[in-house]
């Protein structure tokens, strides 16, 4: 969207003007303004219901998940915690930006302090490469359970799969922590509105004065290294995993051994084909409208956490039989 149908479009909806806030100069300015999605604010109250709609589904599919991994012991392994990792790391991601979205949308309450963006922008970043190395973590737990099924208790201990779990944590923490540094040295001089719903790396250093290429090259390379480098060991994980399939002796037991990767395979495509979409139409579709591409940003941060639980609740048998067993016990 050029800038100057932007300022225009501004001033429609704020009590100044994007020219009235150009006129102070200011480095690292105390709040910001999120405008939502530019070009649609007449219709914020009409998005807001399915981005709730797919909130609230996101957060009771994976509460539910959580709490009946729990309460079951015979869902205490290597799978179910990675998947209750996943559910968390959903959570989390969920509510990073769609609570605030919704605040706009309802309450006009689009400021939002420089810090408060500078965590959410973390937490964003961090928590899209720990969902991934999440995937990579099921992907070798369905290679060991397949592969070297007399030796998975042996191989996937509790401290084994606490250990993963702190490496994919610890990973993604890491390559996110460069994104406030690098956003918090420039100066902005120019405004302080986003045209966002949350602060996007990529939407708030286009405010700054000065060369942010540095910003987006590291933003490549954050994404090449996870995307590459899980989706490579989840590509060998999987040969491994079909090879072994394609040894068994009977049709019926290829099928029912390739049925247990089927849930984790809905979660790889849940996740990535949103990612890839989202980055690609961000990069390369500049004649594509802006409120379109902050939609695809929106159903981006949704799409996973409530496509997660109902695949593995459909799909896992144990998940399944369990949650019914919850609501047969509570009609009697």
């Amino acid at each position: 969207m050029p800038k100057t149908f932007l300022c225009l479009r501004v001033g429609q909806f704020l009590p100044y003007t994007m020219s009235d806030s150009n006129r102070t100069n200011f480095t690292n300015p105390s709040t910001f303004i999120l405008l939502g999605i530019p070009g649609l604010e007449a219709a914020h109250i009409w998005i807001s219901i399915p981005f709730c709609a797919m909130y609230s589904i996101a957060v009771l599919g994976n509460f539910t998940i959580l709490f009946i991994v729990k309460r079951e012991p015979s869902l205490h392994g290597p799978m179910f915690y990675f998947l209750c990792m996943l559910a968390v790391s959903d959570l989390v991601m969920s509510t990073s930006t769609v609570p605030k979205m919704l605040s706009i949308f309802w309450f006009n309450s689009r400021e939002i302090s420089f810090s408060a963006c500078l965590t959410q922008m973390y937490f964003v970043h961090s928590l899209s490469g720990m969902e991934s190395g999440i995937l990579v973590a099921m992907a070798l737990d369905r290679y060991v359970a397949i592969c070297h099924p007399l030796r998975h208790s042996t191989i996937l201990t509790n401290p084994v799969v606490a250990k993963i779990g702190l490496a994919v944590v610890l990973r993604s923490g890491i390559l996110a922590l460069p994104y406030p540094f690098l956003v918090r040295q420039w100066p902005y001089c120019r405004t302080n509105i986003i045209a966002h719903f949350y602060c996007q790396h990529i939407a708030v250093v286009k405010l700054a004065c000065a060369d942010i290429r540095i910003n987006s090259y590291y933003g490549l390379f954050d994404l090449l290294t996870v995307i590459g480098m899980d989706g490579f060991f989840i590509a060998v994980s999987y040969t491994q995993i079909l090879r072994a399939i394609f040894r068994l002796p009977t049709k019926d037991a290829r099928l029912k051994t390739f049925g247990t990767c089927i849930s984790h395979v809905c979660a790889i495509l849940a996740l990535y084909i949103p990612d890839l979409f989202s980055s690609l139409m961000l990069r390369f579709g500049h004649n594509l409208p802006l409120h379109f591409l902050i939609l695809i940003t929106g159903v981006y941060h949704l799409v996973p956490p409530v496509l997660h639980p109902v695949i593995y609740g459909v799909r896992t048998k144990q998940i399944r039989d369990r949650l019914l067993q919850v609501f047969t016990h509570k009609e009697t």
